[in-house]
């Protein structure tokens, strides 16, 4: 097996125990999303200039961009973008615009203001799967790159994994890059996560029944236990969205086994591989 050294800061001769890691950009697994609620321009610089090779997604929350003085939102996306990440407005914002029948105004400025993707939902509304249909392509007819988002965000909603499967799919076919599957900032008691935040098994397994494969998938996971679960299930390479900006490095250790829950892992199998050469 190659033994990568990707970026030690040590410039010593050590192989990260979880090796598989895929770090060239674009990627298209193994993606970081994060969520950021309103970080200044300058702390923004330094989460970027420490993180940026390993953020993919910087999701300006909620409706929030539609808070921040115009000039300092242009220089905070063109800021993220030229460091390679990708950056756009929370899904509820465009929900709003579609409520108000404003989607193609919307789409128009989100160009002009640099986004280089939309996230479209329907967390909080009811969205006929023909417009949500329609909303995407007309995205991707402004060269934005659509993340969809299945799951609604009202907590105990009943969450029925064989039709969140069959909508992954007509997104997927409609142009969606991703379909980021809902957790909220909790990560509780929503989707396939119990009150508790542990991931209910049957649910997860019902809605990958039906699709193509779990890397089509963003799993919202804001908690350090379900980013575990995720990475012990799926490895490194697990699609993990709803990241805080400062816990980008403690995902990345995870992913790369720099951190003991997931070096016993790379551990366990190194014994398994010794075992059974």
């Amino acid at each position: 097996m190659k033994r990568e050294k990707i970026h030690n800061g040590w410039d010593l001769d050590i192989y990260f125990p979880l090796q598989d890691r895929v770090t060239a950009k674009p990627r298209l697994r193994g993606i970081t999303m994060i969520i950021d609620k309103g970080t200044g321009l300058r702390e923004t610089f330094d989460i970027l200039e420490i993180c940026s090779e390993h953020i993919d997604f910087w999701k300006l929350s909620f409706g929030s961009s539609a808070l921040y003085n115009p000039d300092i939102l242009r220089k905070k996306i063109e800021m993220v973008q030229s460091f390679n990440v990708r950056v756009y407005p929370g899904g509820t914002f465009l929900e709003i615009a579609h409520i108000q029948g404003k989607i193609k105004p919307y789409l128009r400025r989100a160009c002009k203001l640099g986004f280089s993707a939309v996230e479209i939902s329907d967390g909080t509304i009811e969205l006929p799967a023909w417009k949500r249909s329609q909303i995407i392509k007309m995205a991707r007819d402004h060269d934005l790159q659509v993340l969809t988002e299945i799951g609604k965000k009202e907590a105990g909603e009943i969450f029925y994994p064989e039709l969140m499967a069959e909508q992954v799919k007509r997104d997927l076919e409609d142009g969606a890059f991703k379909v980021i599957l809902e957790a909220r900032e909790s990560g509780k008691n929503v989707t396939i996560f119990n009150e508790q935040g542990n991931i209910e098994r049957e649910k997860m397994n019902k809605l990958l029944l039906s699709v193509s494969g779990q890397e089509q998938i963003i799993w919202e996971a804001p908690l350090k236990k379900q980013q575990l679960d995720f990475i012990t299930m799926f490895g490194p390479n697990v699609n993990l969205g709803n990241i805080q900006p400062e816990e980008v490095l403690s995902l990345e250790s995870l992913r790369n086994g720099l951190r003991a829950d997931t070096f016993k892992l790379a551990l366990a199998e190194k014994e398994k591989q010794q075992v059974n050469p």
